[in-house]
């Protein structure tokens, strides 16, 4: 049953990176993300369904507009394979259970949160918001049917706590974290507060390990100098999505 709710979950994840692929262009634009039917930013020709397959229109394509021949970047095909590829993981991670619609939308947003922030330094409250209130109603729905309160408790715990500790970051070093950071931590927060408090710590702490490594291994490598902006949301993804996948055996491993 888990192979089968993982394969599901795939195929699921490549029409939802389909449309995430929308959500990253246009939301930073102040564009609707339900009309017009999507176009090719050089030509401006409608894209037929054909063209529209996720991944494979554009192998077929190889790359480029149909009409006019202008590149279309590999991060669409990049950003559908992503997410078929998280949504098998909590497919394989959680099984046909009542949480798993949440961490699918959590993994959803995440990836969305972070490619626009890669791109333009913003995680849109556009995206934010409306991710984690899903994520938050489709936790109430999992605690109700199960039932698990404790875990929906903890959820808010973990969220309240990673907020308040970013928020006071932000207050101490305003130019070294953005406010954005601040609210996606209450979306990790409640995400991972529902796996345990224990997560919540651990998804954070791998999110700023990930970053320091990183970021020396740019500077090292003449990349990026001690004062150039890094992008902290993708960081902060990468880490809960490491805690939410790998997180038992870690803290277990930890506690001994």
């Amino acid at each position: 049953m888990t192979g089968v709710v993982a394969l599901v979950a795939g195929v699921f994840g490549l029409a939802v990176g389909s449309f995430l692929n929308v959500v990253v262009h246009r939301v930073p634009r102040g564009e609707s993300v339900a009309t017009p039917r999507s176009r090719c930013p050089g030509c401006g020709t409608t894209i037929a369904a054909r063209d529209n397959v996720p991944v494979l229109s554009w192998l077929l394509l190889r790359g480029r507009c149909r009409t006019c021949g202008e590149p279309i970047s590999a991060r669409y095909p990049l950003i559908e394979l992503a997410t078929a590829g998280l949504f098998v993981a909590a497919g394989l991670r959680f099984g046909a259970a009542w949480e798993l619609p949440a961490f699918l939308v959590f993994f959803a947003a995440l990836l969305a949160l972070s490619a626009v922030d890669l791109e333009r330094f913003i995680l849109p409250n556009r995206i934010l918001y409306p991710g984690w209130l899903a994520v938050a109603v489709l936790l109430l729905a999992a605690a109700a049917l199960d039932p698990d309160w404790r875990s929906l408790r903890d959820a808010a715990i973990g969220a309240a706590a990673a907020w308040a500790v970013f928020f006071v970051i932000h207050i101490v070093s305003p130019g070294g974290m953005g406010f954005g950071d601040v609210r996606l931590s209450g979306l990790i927060g409640t995400a991972l507060g529902w796996l345990s408090l224990g997560h919540v710590f651990l998804g954070l702490f791998l999110g700023f390990l990930v970053a320091t490594v990183l970021s020396l291994a740019l500077m090292a490598g003449g990349r990026r100098g001690r004062k150039d902006k890094i992008p902290f949301g993708p960081f902060l993804a990468v880490g809960a999505a490491l805690a939410v996948l790998g997180g038992h055996p870690i803290l277990d491993w930890y506690l001994g």
